[in-house]
């Protein structure tokens, strides 16, 4: 087992998004209707009308759509370059800067407190109480995640050629592939052995509360999607995620100029189907 990375690399890769807010907000995916469904039937409770706090909101993607459910959402969000693109896209949703370890929010203020793509970034020791503080009795913690549906063969693959890419370069030691997966939970690679999206599924959910001296009872699910994107918008999906950005334009560029000769393989006609597992987990404040 890989051991897991240094605070240092950890905070590295979470600033890294700031520099590329434009490039994020373009060609991640989103997120399908029967995710927010799910939602609140595990949470036993409608989003519309509901004081929904999104943390770790990014550019906006989830935000979007949670207020389009008819949720009243206040995004939470730590970085200036994620944060100015959010103000661009959505002016009129609020935005407060803040982290999901110290949230700056009154007690027992919300309904919801989801984190799209983003609970992994927090210390749950830390962001569990304080979820807990802002929730009302009866809210619902909710964390989700895109990742990859690693029983496609084609996806399965693409994931071990950016596995074996970063260990030839010898970035594991550097903390940047750790035994969380390449990707550390943002779609890009599980870890090796997980390849089936229950194993997974219940990978991540186990990891989600680690260090939480008395983990609170969730339930999870998930939710399978996709979406058909040209080569380039899959490309720039990719160069996206935190470990190309701290690996660097040259070294980035290098694996995506292979990487789509090899796309163009599976997909002569340049349109990429990308098909995605998305984890929600969810805990109710007692």
């Amino acid at each position: 087992m890989t051991t897991p990375p240094s605070s240092s690399s950890h905070t590295t890769r979470a600033h890294s998004f700031n520099t590329a807010a434009a490039q994020y907000a373009a060609n991640r995916p989103s997120y399908p209707p029967a995710l927010f469904t799910t939602l609140e039937d595990l949470a036993d409770r409608p989003l519309k009308g509901a004081k929904v706090v999104d943390v770790g909101a990014g550019t906006g993607i989830a935000t979007t759509l949670l207020h389009a459910r008819g949720a009243d959402v206040i995004a939470v969000e730590p970085g200036e370059g994620m944060a100015a693109e959010f103000r661009r896209t959505l002016p009129g949703i609020p935005l407060v800067r803040g982290t999901g370890d110290a949230l700056p929010l009154a007690t027992a203020s919300a309904d919801f407190l989801t984190y799209a793509q983003s609970w992994h970034w927090t210390t749950p020791a830390h962001s569990l109480p304080e979820a807990f503080r802002v929730l009302r009795p009866g809210g619902a913690l909710a964390l989700w995640w895109n990742t990859d549906a690693l029983d496609i063969p084609w996806i399965a693959a693409q994931a071990q050629r950016i596995e074996r890419y970063f260990e030839g370069a010898h970035l594991t030691k550097q903390g940047i592939a750790t035994g969380q997966g390449i990707a550390t939970g943002q779609g890009i690679a599980t870890e090796q052995g997980a390849a089936t999206k229950q194993s997974a599924a219940e990978l991540r959910t186990e990891r989600a509360f680690q260090g939480v001296p008395e983990p609170p009872f969730h339930t999870h699910r998930t939710v399978r999607w996709s979406r058909r994107v040209p080569v380039d918008t899959h490309l720039a999906n990719i160069g996206s995620h935190s470990i190309f950005l701290v690996l660097g334009k040259e070294g980035t560029e290098a694996f995506l100029a292979e990487e789509r000769a090899r796309l163009l393989e599976t997909f002569p006609d340049g349109q990429v189907e990308e098909v995605y597992d998305v984890l929600v987990i969810v805990a109710t404040r007692s």
